[in-house]
């Protein structure tokens, strides 16, 4: 009986101090979810860039590429607030390979395709490591909720093969 006593004396001071020890809580989501289609001869991947929200590539075809998100909600918590996505991608590929030889950008090409505004242009640059030059297809997407940086390279040897591809990845981006 004193058994019973104790435990039920225990339970009735554990219940009293979780009810008082409560505290209102408010819910956050974590992450920021999208979809984005790839070529079948693409897979998933890491080690491109620990920025990335996903990477991608295929060894065998020499062809890779990342998808970094900022949202706007976080971009506004550093008082970077864009009013568009003309204005993001100015401020990106202003930096974007500055240092690397025979830099070039070509114009920018801006689509609206339903609510979401795309920019893509082309990039390549000279790498002297690897004596080769590169060919980026550089997007930007932004969405209600955020903008991403969709970039996708390869050899400049091969960027007629792949430009297509890479513009299908570009455009297939919604969340």
């Amino acid at each position: 009986m004193n058994k019973k006593i104790t435990l039920f004396i225990m339970a009735i001071a554990f219940i009293s101090t979780a009810m008082n020890a409560q505290t209102k809580m408010k819910e956050y989501k974590g992450g920021h979810v999208f979809n984005i289609s790839l070529p079948d001869y693409m897979n998933k991947t890491a080690g491109l860039n620990t920025s990335a929200s996903i990477q991608y590539k295929s060894e065998v075809k020499d062809v890779f590429g990342i998808v970094i998100v900022d949202t706007k909600e976080e971009l506004g918590y550093i008082e970077l607030n864009y009013t568009s996505a003309n204005d993001f991608y100015e401020d990106f590929i202003k930096d974007f390979l500055k240092d690397e030889e025979k830099r070039t950008v070509s114009k920018a090409v801006s689509k609206k395709m339903g609510d979401i505004n795309f920019i893509e242009s082309d990039a390549s640059y000279f790498d002297k490591e690897a004596n080769e030059e590169f060919y980026y297809l550089v997007g930007i997407v932004e969405t209600k909720k955020a903008f991403y940086k969709v970039m996708s390279w390869t050899s400049k040897a091969k960027k007629d093969t792949f430009k297509g591809d890479f513009q299908k990845i570009l455009y297939s981006l919604k969340d």
